[in-house]
């Protein structure tokens, strides 16, 4: 079992930048692969970014070139770095973590989730 908890949401105004952390606990993580996800109200939740345990990052459009995603292994941390915030990145930013064969970048691959922290961007 992976227990995932993440901090350092907040509020923020647009144009800002915000890091987020997942700290994970109950196995070592190095060799699973980790994402990030975000649910607005009223909306799916949608994937944000994902990290291969293998190093390979990935990205969807909509964060590229804003978003970064890292991981320190000795830390059993992961964070994602947040630049250029925009008013329609406000959500509830979850960790995932999975231990499939190839990375995944929809929820339905992921077995570990964090409780989510929330993100508010004001224009």
């Amino acid at each position: 079992q992976v227990q995932l908890v993440e901090s350092g949401g907040g509020s923020v105004q647009a144009g800002g930048s915000l890091r987020l952390s997942c700290a994970a606990s109950g196995r070592t993580f190095s060799n699973l692969h980790m994402g990030w996800f975000r649910q607005a109200p009223g909306k799916e939740r949608e994937w944000v970014a994902a990290k291969s345990w293998r190093g390979g990052t990935y990205y969807p459009d909509s964060v590229k070139g804003r978003f970064t995603i890292s991981k320190d292994n000795s830390k059993n941390t992961m964070y994602l770095q947040m630049n250029s915030l925009k008013p329609e990145d406000t959500a509830v930013y979850s960790c995932a973590a999975s231990n499939r064969a190839v990375v995944p970048t929809s929820t339905g691959g992921y077995n570990y989730w964090g409780q989510g922290t929330q993100v508010t961007v004001s224009s």
